[in-house]
């Protein structure tokens, strides 16, 4: 439990900043502007906030802010955390910001690549039944399947490998493009001669 301190919001014009610039990339990533709002006001917290003190500092009526706390609440995203003394609901965000991202992309993926997905292959049936459809269109729906159940699958190994064993791997950047070259070579290409 955390202890009400009773202090009110001031926000930096920083801070202010990175709230509003969250808010944008929210609209963008197709969240409510306000949900990613709260959000981010939320991961800059130090102390947990109540719906009121959220609807202050961000000058949101409460309605759109318990709204709001719903929606993170149901994406983990936030938390409920009682706070000694005071009955009303507080919330913190999740402070992992592997986890959050983790989170982030799982729920975005579930709202646009699957449903593009299960489109597209339907799509790409049908075309395939279509004596009309030309072989060139046929073949780059054919191309963007295989493109979207790679990454798709990638997704899927990535999302159950440890923190632990991706963060060195991401370290390594270009180091593991660079070791890779030899193995991706194009066929065409002919090996340099050797003087």
């Amino acid at each position: 439990m955390t202890e009400i301190t009773g202090k009110t919001v001031d926000l930096s014009p920083a801070i202010r900043r990175f709230i509003l610039h969250w808010g944008d990339l929210g609209g963008q990533w197709g969240v409510n502007r306000s949900v990613a709002q709260i959000h981010a006001l939320l991961l800059v917290s130090e102390r947990p906030m109540n719906a009121e003190d959220i609807a202050d500092a961000l000058g949101l009526a409460r309605s759109n802010v318990s709204n709001s706390l719903k929606d993170l609440l149901g994406w983990n995203l936030v938390f409920r955390e009682p706070v000694l003394g005071d009955r009303r609901d507080h919330f913190v965000a999740e402070s992992d910001m592997w986890e959050m991202v983790s989170r982030i992309v799982e729920m975005r993926k579930a709202r646009e690549l699957d449903p593009a997905k299960s489109v597209l292959k339907s799509c790409l049936a049908d075309a395939r039944a279509d004596e009309t459809a030309s072989p060139a269109a046929v073949q780059r729906l054919t191309d963007i399947d295989n493109l979207i159940n790679l990454l798709d699958g990638w997704y899927g190994q990535v999302k159950d490998t440890p923190k632990e064993t991706l963060i060195p791997l991401i370290r390594m950047g270009s180091k593991a493009v660079d070791l890779l070259k030899p193995f991706t070579r194009k066929k065409t290409e002919k090996p340099t001669e050797q003087r």
